[in-house]
């Protein structure tokens, strides 16, 4: 393994708009950017600005047609009537939406490359994680599905399996959909349940296609999931079926709308239990995958406070400097903020439950619980699939 860790980032990427009403505002992408560079990881990484994905490219997972109604909503956003689901609330068409869509997915792309060819251990791609795209349709804001289309070079470049986790609060659905016939992509999406939250499906009983049974697996959580559940759900299904899956390449998705002060969803979750996920995720690659691993970013809608700490952490993480959780924030960077937002900016690296805690599966399960009573219809659902006890 040669090189540095790769951190991909074309300014260009704020161009993925969707205008002022919007709540994926790309101010969290700049903000994001300025804090990892606040705290000098810029100097620990190659920070590498990748092409933009061709058609052949993004054919891998997208279909002819879809990909020319991008294009023709993109010289004409007004001419966008939902249909692909152009033009919709979620994602309204906009000029050049269709450049700046490669252009993420391109940097996705480049990242599995350069994972897959050893010439980074890992590579970071906070502006993607859109994972809600089908390959006939955009959704849930998002146009072209770069990690999708990461695993599915990963493919092409001849990886005999790869392993996706998502830990968004929004179902992994394009992602899944993409790989549903294909045995040699196991997908495992930790979510909000089905029944509250869109994209409304990632329930247990979705497994896979007949002949990629246990390819999908999909943990449905309760609103309300805090630290110590999600932690506990992560803990008790991930580790274990990267580990009997053997991947060559890991790709994980880091949306961090599973935090309390997102307005999106309903999780509990702080900035604490989402860094000792991207540690944990760290770990499984080392463990698992020889060390590959494609980080990439996702949802995330509190845009201050939440998604640029988070997606810094990532980065330290992946770039073997760790920033501790207590650490206090440059102030050169609140200052960017209020510039920027007219908001203020947090203050330290911590939602203040460092270190975070919770019980293992190992120790029993209480029959009576829900979010017990959902790890256990996962396990249930997938894991005799791949041989293991529920």
């Amino acid at each position: 393994m040669s090189g540095r860790v790769q951190l991909m980032w074309d300014e260009a990427v704020t161009g993925y708009d969707f205008g002022p009403d919007h709540p994926m505002d790309p101010v969290r992408l700049a903000l994001t950017r300025g804090l990892v560079d606040a705290f000098g990881l810029d100097r620990e990484v190659d920070v590498v600005a990748a092409k933009p994905s061709g058609e052949s490219t993004l054919r891998l997972v997208h279909r002819e047609d879809y990909v020319a109604a991008v294009k023709a909503a993109s010289l004409d956003p007004g001419a966008a009537d939902g249909s692909y689901g152009l033009g919709t609330v979620d994602d309204p068409a906009f000029a050049g939406m269709h450049e700046v869509a490669a252009l993420i997915a391109g940097q996705s792309v480049a990242a599995a490359e350069a994972v897959w060819h050893g010439e980074a251990p890992h590579a970071v791609n906070f502006a993607g994680g859109l994972h809600h795209a089908m390959p006939g349709a955009a959704s849930g804001f998002c146009i072209y599905n770069d990690a999708a289309l990461a695993i599915a070079r990963l493919l092409e470049l001849g990886a005999e399996r790869v392993a996706y986790v998502d830990v968004d609060v929004h179902h992994g659905d394009g992602v899944q959909a993409a790989f549903w016939e294909d045995p040699r992509v196991l997908t495992i999406s930790l979510h909000e349940h089905p029944r509250v939250l869109f994209p409304h499906t990632g329930w247990p009983e979705e497994t896979g296609a007949d002949g990629a049974q246990g390819g999908a697996v999909n943990v449905a959580l309760p609103p309300g999931t805090g630290d110590a559940g999600w932690l506990r759900a992560f803990h008790a299904i991930v580790p274990e079926l990267v580990a009997g899956f053997r991947p060559q390449a890991l790709v994980t998705q880091h949306g961090a709308d599973t935090h309390f002060e997102d307005p999106l969803a309903h999780f509990a979750v702080s900035l604490d239990a989402q860094r000792a996920v991207q540690v944990a995720c760290h770990e499984l690659a080392h463990a698992h995958a020889a060390g590959k691993w494609i980080a990439l970013g996702g949802g995330g809608y509190e845009v201050v406070d939440v998604v640029p700490r988070s997606w810094t952490h990532l980065v330290g993480i992946a770039a073997g400097h760790e920033i501790a959780p207590e650490t206090m924030i440059p102030e050169s960077w609140r200052q960017q903020v209020f510039a920027r937002t007219r908001q203020l900016g947090p203050a330290r690296m911590t939602d203040g439950r460092w270190p975070v805690s919770w019980a293992p599966w190992e120790d029993g399960y209480d029959p009576a619980d829900r979010l017990d009573q959902a790890v256990l219809a996962t396990r249930r659902a997938a894991f005799p699939l791949h041989g293991l006890l529920p």
